[in-house]
């Protein structure tokens, strides 16, 4: 078992519900809010949709976004970031699931086709990432992904998280469909090794 050596304590439970801002080199995350349907309604594509774990946007279009995004943020135990490359609003990233007792929270992600390749993505991990282990005290982090994502698993590998095994048939979409999520952790022992090949990918797309 992979243990930190110097764990923290664990920060207040309501902090870790506590959507502050990050920011970083060239990514920072805003608690996500209906004022950014429009950019999120105007860089989705089929792909989009079709992989939201919840389905998305009943209606595809900026009134459907914000009524999503609401949908989101009253959910409980979630906390939500938009997720914005200069000043254009790219994606999302949540703690889609906080489980402060056991010391983890689960980690979400969607970014727009646009956004994909670039920095978006590692640099918003490493901000989520480093208030989890190094701010909230946690001791692991995980993230579900759809096992018909080969993007998303390929960039879970490249991020250094550990596959645990697949959920079958875990979560029933709202078209009926039920996705098997494969799930990949981090703990706080191996953050470290992790933080340092997302610092190193972070400089490599500047």
């Amino acid at each position: 078992m992979t243990q930190s050596p110097d764990p923290l304590p664990p920060a207040p439970p309501s902090e870790w519900l506590r959507p502050v801002p990050l920011a970083g080199r060239h990514v920072t995350l805003v608690p996500l809010t209906e004022e950014h349907a429009a950019d999120l309604h105007a860089g989705a594509d089929e792909a989009t949709y079709a992989l939201l774990a919840r389905g998305g946007p009943e209606e595809r279009s900026v009134a459907g976004w914000a009524e999503y995004i609401t949908r989101l943020n009253a959910l409980p135990g979630r906390v939500n970031w938009a997720v914005l490359l200069g000043e254009r609003v790219v994606g999302r990233i949540s703690y889609s699931e906080v489980k402060v007792s056991d010391r983890w929270v689960e980690i979400g992600t969607m970014l727009v086709p646009a956004a994909q390749g670039t920095t978006a993505n590692p640099e918003a991990k490493l901000l989520l990432l480093g208030r989890a282990f190094e701010v909230l005290g946690a001791n692991r982090v995980h993230f579900k992904v759809d096992a018909r994502n080969a993007r998303s698993l390929r960039a879970m590998h490249k991020l250094g998280a550990v596959q645990e095994g697949t959920l079958r048939q875990y979560q029933v979409r709202p078209d009926g469909f039920a996705r098997d999520s494969v799930m990949f952790s981090i703990l706080s022992g191996e953050w470290p090794a992790v933080k340092a090949g997302l610092q190193a990918r972070v400089s490599s797309l500047s």
